[in-house]
């Protein structure tokens, strides 16, 4: 899944983690690119005409955004500042911050740099440029020749909180953290204190001021829960405990989840052919491979169709389809590239498509469903999540994400952790648990099961460089659930680093698993001083 409201980069290959490197982009991402990308004029067009004056986009590409408070202009960016009319219904707010002006579209921020007066680039280095009346006031945005009036100059206070980890104290910086407990709740999850054998409070507390003081930036939520006790959960950027971030394509692990539960009560078959089960009364370019493509190849990304979202020209890509009217029947209709089963390609429609034939065995909508067999049995109530399943293009802005809140990412993590037992009670089978974490296809050079990262990280340790096994459940900006079995260890991120690179890996591989892995080590006897 992209986001198609700002172009934004484009990446046709991800390096797998090694002992010295994380991957290039958070979760080998289906990078998102919102919808700005099939507009009026299109991408490379030559330029966008104000009066009689012209901005070529390619004298800025490739550029970066302005740094902090480095207007090259001295203009006052708070000129710019309100609500625009956007895309498809939407709004779009622009903020003036420490590092420049920024575009905020639904959580995602999209900084700007300066060309000229009134003139400024998105990320791609498409030109954004503003619209004066006759007294000299901003009313509005020029985009790839459509234009945006302002509503308002209004900024929401939530909006503004996006723009830093948490409210500066009286020397203009965050408080720093210290160790704090988490709270003991009503939600099943048991809750302990950082020491010995456990996380370190140095290490939490580096974790923590890293985020605050930027090392890891656009880091919104950390939960660590480790040896059975949550030990660590903080929030930042205007971010709390209840209030669901939208998980970009962790959403597939959902829909894997999903498909198990719908398996195990004989609505499907894992095998089930994907065809009859839509029940479209012709397809195009008609192949007789498509018979034989099954739920567990939409789920392990080994359709066989023309679809690979790290591919800008294929078929399938997900920016392509975003504005078609039936996104299953889009995905269905897609050329053959290979027989089924056999090569994997990271492919969103694929997932939505997987969704669909639950709906359609379940004979109810697909979030209902999650309800039912999945959140309920966790212990999460309707009004604390929310999944808008409607897969045409009036959701080409949301894509059919699913929203959810930290802590019930963790019962995620925690359910598969244990196999499909949450509190003693079997959710999903254990035997749908297994084959969704293990190998089923390569993607990108990694490992990829059913809606499933495993991944293999090189973790320098007190004893040497250490292979760790993790199984992943990944979106992009950050949207983690990591699940480290050797470690008894899961661990949970949101957050706002969208289309770049996350600092979580990094984060993961460098500062946290070496902490618990030496943590984890007998302390060495002490010297003999007889």
């Amino acid at each position: 899944m992209r986001s198609r409201l700002w172009t934004m980069l484009i990446v046709s290959s991800i390096v797998p983690a090694t002992a010295a490197q994380t991957p290039a982009f958070d979760d080998h991402p289906h990078l998102f690119r919102p919808a700005a990308a099939v507009v009026k004029g299109g991408r490379g067009s030559p330029g966008i005409l104000i009066g009689t004056g012209s901005i070529s986009v390619g004298a800025t590409q490739g550029q970066g955004p302005t740094q902090m408070g480095t207007d090259p202009l001295r203009q006052d960016l708070s000129e710019f500042e309100g609500t625009y009319r956007y895309r498809d219904a939407a709004t779009l707010e622009m903020v003036a911050g420490d590092k420049g002006l920024v575009a905020i579209i639904g959580e995602a921020k999209y900084p700007l740099r300066t060309v000229a007066a009134d003139t400024f680039t998105n990320p791609s280095g498409d030109p954004i440029l503003f619209v004066r009346d006759a007294a000299g006031l901003i009313v509005a945005f020029r985009e790839h020749g459509d234009t945006f009036a302002r509503l308002s100059t209004i900024i929401r206070a939530e909006t503004r909180r996006l723009l830093v980890p948490r409210a500066p104290g009286p020397d203009g910086r965050p408080p720093p953290y210290r160790c704090a407990t988490p709270p003991a709740l009503s939600d099943g999850i048991r809750v302990g204190e950082m020491g010995p054998g456990t996380l370190p409070c140095a290490v939490a507390e580096q974790i923590v001021n890293g985020v605050l003081d930027g090392t890891y930036p656009e880091v919104r939520a950390v939960a660590v829960h480790h040896k059975g006790s949550l030990v660590l959960e903080e929030y930042f950027y205007g971010y709390e405990r209840d209030r669901p971030h939208q998980m970009r394509s962790l959403t597939k692990s959902v829909i894997s989840l999903l498909a198990g539960a719908a398996v195990e009560r004989g609505l499907l078959r894992a095998d089930e052919p994907v065809l009859p089960r839509l029940g479209y009364a012709s397809i195009e370019h008609a192949d007789p491979r498509k018979a034989r493509i099954t739920l567990t190849d939409l789920l392990s990304n080994q359709s066989g169709l023309a679809c690979d979202d790290h591919d800008g020209a294929s078929p399938g890509n997900e920016v392509r389809l975003y504005d078609a009217a039936d996104w299953p029947k889009a995905f269905v209709d897609l050329p053959v590239l290979a027989e089924p089963g056999t090569v994997g390609r990271y492919c969103s429609f694929g997932f939505i498509t997987a969704g669909r034939m639950i709906e359609l065995a379940a004979g109810k909508p697909l979030a209902e469903f999650a309800q039912e067999v999945l959140f309920g049995p966790l212990g999460v109530s309707p009004a604390q999540w929310h999944w808008t399943f409607v897969l045409d293009r009036s959701q080409r802005n949301e894509f059919g994400q699913i929203y959810l809140r930290p802590r019930d990412m963790l019962k995620l993590g925690l359910l598969i952790r244990h196999r499909g037992v949450w509190q003693g009670r079997r959710v999903i089978s254990e035997a749908w648990i297994e084959a969704a974490v293990a190998r089923q296809s390569r993607v990108d050079d990694s490992d990829y099961g059913l809606g499933i990262w495993h991944r293999w990280y090189g973790v320098p340790t007190a004893e040497g460089t250490r292979r760790v096994e993790t199984i992943m459940l990944s979106g992009n900006g950050g949207q983690k659930v990591y699940v480290v079995p050797s470690l008894d260890l899961v661990v949970v991120f949101t957050g706002g680093a969208f289309n770049v690179e996350s600092p979580v890996n990094t984060l993961m591989a460098r500062v946290l698993l070496p902490a618990l892995y030496d943590a984890a080590q007998p302390a060495p006897p002490p010297a003999d001083h007889r």
